[in-house]
């Protein structure tokens, strides 16, 4: 055994297994505000549930060294007799424990699934939703990672290059989405459905870590700590980042704005794309699979429309289609120079031999994910169900959850800086007062300023809400290829109750800080 091989392969591992939280931070960071804890539930549950399956199941059907090109045999059943296992991907010999690559794959069989959720975000039942990662962690993973992954699969024998998971993972996943999406459908109100974002700085934050995550998904399938591996790092961040900025090119071209979402929604593309050969090209070669993911996947966000079908987050066109493409594209740069294990693609003067395996590849995985995983959504769908009725798809947090992701809103966290304490609680009216509430929309962030001018002129207690009014002037916000017009805006609604004498003073600080005529109301206080 290789201490250092070990160790690599130990702390890629570790990154690959961040890759989970990190993406229900990049899709919960996408979804509406009362749909984040959902959608971030079905993202860590794969976390348990999968563990479970893979150590009891699903490692011996994926890499069980007794069965034939197309299942592996039960000999390595929940672990209990694992032999050391046959590598595809390492050069000489076998340098790791049996357990560190249990682990190391563990963590890719996590992740493939729960790639799906963004495509049909705002749908799934809970329950259903559990049931299918079960079904598709022993019925369509192991297969198809034996069949690329494992010396005796039928396909690595064919001669189809898979490195990290560009068909075992992103193709099978894609394929798995658009099959859930034919039985969950659409969301109510699409494609006039026009939900924004609720929190982007948190999809960035996801989309960080899943930047960093994947330098263990990709530089540790060599299984070794060696010149393969720092070739393979690098290639994935050069392929991201060229990816990155073609989509924002893009994006400004067909658009006219370059946006945080483009950035990280190219950066995601461009690390899919290279995932399939990171270990068998060149740096250059990277560069230009980079590019090539970035264009490619940013006109794919458009199919959606064109086909006509729900894909909230983009999944089919950033991850099905990168997978897909960086697949195709082994066939043209592989070359054996960079990695001694891997064929000559078309430009390396191997032909189109490699190219043949891999569109051969290509449909077969995405062909068996597709049908395998339509036939259990159809099933959990008629029986258990898997898409939340139309009401609850408004509010997945409280129908599934009973809370909110964000319980504070930005009025009740705001900080006072006047120094105030707690101050006396608000004065009842005496015997003989008249007290009015008087109501108006303001627009202002300058909430201590509005307070402490209220109190001057006279209120006696207020309120301030947070609301949404109609303004009549037209805004123009992007997301994604969705281009939408809006003429809702923020503010806040301030409730004073104040007596007779400072009632026109208290109406005139509200007039001060931006209230207009006509969202005055005023009510009698009755005592």
């Amino acid at each position: 055994m290789n201490g250092a091989d070990t160790a690599w392969v130990l702390v890629c591992a570790g990154l690959v297994l961040f890759m989970t939280p990190g993406l229900a931070l990049f899709y919960g960071g996408m979804v509406p505000v009362r749909n984040v804890l959902a959608m971030m539930m079905q993202n860590i549950i794969p976390l348990g549930v999968i563990t479970l399956t893979w150590v009891l199941v699903g490692y011996t059907l994926a890499f069980s060294n007794r069965g034939n090109s197309v299942l592996g045999e039960f000999d390595a059943f929940a672990l209990v007799d694992v032999d050391t296992p046959q590598f595809h991907t390492v050069a000489t010999g076998v340098t790791i424990p049996a357990l560190a690559f249990v682990a190391y794959q563990m963590m890719f069989a996590i992740i493939t699934p729960a790639l799906l959720t963004g495509a049909t975000a705002g749908r799934l039942k809970f329950a259903g939703w559990t049931v299918f990662l079960v079904v598709f962690s022993i019925a369509v993973y192991p297969q198809v990672a034996r069949w690329l992954w494992h010396p005796k699969g039928w396909l690595a024998q064919l001669g189809a290059q898979d490195w990290a998971g560009g068909l075992v993972v992103h193709a099978s996943a894609g394929a798995a989405a658009a099959a859930v999406l034919l039985v969950v459908g659409r969301r109510r109100g699409w494609p006039n459905l026009r939900t924004s974002p609720n929190n982007l700085p948190l999809m960035l934050v996801g989309g960080g870590i899943l930047w960093f995550g994947w330098f263990g998904f990709n530089a540790g399938d060599g299984l070794q700590a060696n010149a393969i591996a720092a070739q393979a790092l690098l290639n994935t961040h050069v392929a991201g980042s060229a990816a990155m900025v073609t989509w924002l090119i893009v994006e400004r071209l067909t658009s006219g704005h370059s946006t945080l979402v483009g950035a990280v929604s190219g950066a995601v593309a461009g690390l899919a794309t290279i995932t399939p050969s990171a270990g068998y090209v060149s740096t250059g070669s990277a560069l230009l699979i980079g590019l090539i993911a970035g264009c490619v996947c940013c006109f794919a966000v458009r199919l959606k429309h064109l086909l006509r079908y729900d894909d909230a987050l983009d999944v089919i066109a950033v991850h099905f289609v990168g997978g897909l493409l960086g697949s195709f594209l082994v066939g043209f740069f592989a070359d054996s120079s960079v990695n001694p294990v891997s064929a000559d693609g078309l430009f390396a003067g191997g032909g189109g031999i490699l190219l043949w395996h891999q569109v051969v590849a290509i449909v077969c995985v995405v062909v068996f994910s597709f049908v395998i995983s339509w036939l259990a959504a159809a099933l959990i769908n008629r029986t258990l169900g898997l898409r939340e009725p139309g009401p609850e798809q408004d509010s997945l947090d409280k129908a599934q959850q009973g809370q909110s992701a964000y319980s504070l809103g930005g009025i009740t966290a705001h900080p006072t800086t006047s120094g105030r304490g707690a101050g006396a609680p608000p004065l009842a009216a005496q015997p003989g007062e008249t007290w009015h509430v008087i109501s108006a929309v303001v627009n202002t962030e300058r909430l201590d300023g509005l307070r402490d001018a209220l109190l001057m002129a006279g209120a006696r207690s207020m309120e301030l809400t947070e609301t949404t009014v109609y303004t009549g002037r037209v805004r123009t916000e992007v997301f994604r290829s969705d281009v939408r017009k809006l003429d809702f805006e923020d503010r806040i609604r301030v409730y004073a109750a104040v007596d007779d004498e400072h009632e026109e003073a208290v109406a005139a600080v509200l007039r001060r800080f931006g209230a207009e005529p006509e969202s005055f109301h005023r009510l009698e206080i009755s005592p």
